[in-house]
């Protein structure tokens, strides 16, 4: 059983961000519980190392402690994500948080073309994240500026894509993994995808699998980490 004491020093914890939430809230709950549970002081110190999306879910690095250190660390490391495009269609977010806005012709689209178009995005990239986005542009976060209405200059950024594989084919959706750097924006890709192929295309589905060596296999759900210290770790 983890004490304490075991936490202050230091753990990295993962967890199985669910579908929904912020990373924010599952760290956040997961500190409520140590508090209430595994009597920790209220300062003591937890953060997760790579923020997901709330569309996404999947692997959640939570450092506690001493090991909080280590949070730039574990974020420079490579991730391995899953999920779907779908073709034909954009929205303004890239993904599902927001409308369709424009569709566009899918007749010309077939394996042949998706598996050739794959090869543009192995490597070093240069990608524009999207306007739905965190990134700060003049001391404003991007997504306040979308949400305001106003149109902005967004510069691209150099990301690299390690692995790219096409898992399933059945249009207008396309299953994938990727295995990509720190920084990678998952919906830009597919928006990118989308345009290479003379149409358009959106995320409609994320789960990030791996960061380094760390599996989401080995991850435990927050609801089940908070009922294991009622337990006993």
């Amino acid at each position: 059983m983890k004490t304490a004491e075991d936490f202050q020093n230091g753990q990295i914890l993962l967890i199985d961000k669910p579908l929904n939430w912020t990373s924010f809230q599952a760290v956040n709950k997961m500190k409520w519980a140590l508090i209430s549970k595994a009597n920790l002081p209220k300062k003591f110190k937890i953060g997760h190392a790579g923020t997901l999306d709330p569309l996404a879910t999947g692997l959640l690095l939570v450092c506690t402690g001493k090991f909080t250190k280590r949070i730039t660390e574990l974020q420079g490391q490579a991730k391995e994500y899953t999920g779907t495009f779908y073709i034909g269609a954009t929205t303004p977010s890239y993904d599902l948080e927001t409308e369709i806005d424009h569709t566009f012709p899918t007749e010309h689209i077939d394996a042949a073309l998706i598996h050739e178009t794959i090869k543009q995005f192995l490597g070093e990239i240069d990608q524009k994240p999207p306007i739905f986005s965190a990134i700060k542009k003049d001391g404003v976060r991007l997504y306040e500026h979308a949400r305001a209405g106003e149109t902005i200059e967004i510069a691209t950024r150099k990301t690299t894509i390690q692995e790219f594989e096409i898992t399933r084919i059945a249009l207008p959706e396309i299953d994938f993994r990727v295995v990509c750097s720190k920084g990678t924006y998952i919906r830009s890709l597919a928006f990118d995808f989308g345009k290479a192929m003379n149409s358009g295309s959106h995320l409609t589905a994320l789960r990030r699998t791996k960061i380094g060596d760390y599996n989401v296999a080995d991850a435990m759900d927050v609801t089940l980490f908070e009922q294991s210290l009622t337990e006993g770790l």
